[in-house]
């Protein structure tokens, strides 16, 4: 069987947890932050995990996703 490619992107944008819960950064946080509360602004700035929904798909792209600091 041939080996499969990490789709390199992916690799940037998502981190792998110990537990294996796949974790991403939020949106909104990348510009117009003035008329942010500021209470809203460090919520967003926090990782939060993948959708259930989301990930088969993300996991499709990371065949060898590991833990990784």
């Amino acid at each position: 069987m041939p080996k499969l490619k990490t789709h390199r992107s992916a690799a940037k944008r998502y981190k792998v947890t110990a537990s294996g819960k796949i974790m991403k950064r939020q949106a909104g946080i990348g510009h117009l932050l003035q008329h942010k509360s500021a209470s809203r602004k460090r919520r967003i700035f926090k990782m939060v995990g993948v959708s259930e929904s989301h990930v088969a798909l993300v996991s499709k792209e990371l065949p060898y996703k590991k833990y990784s600091r």
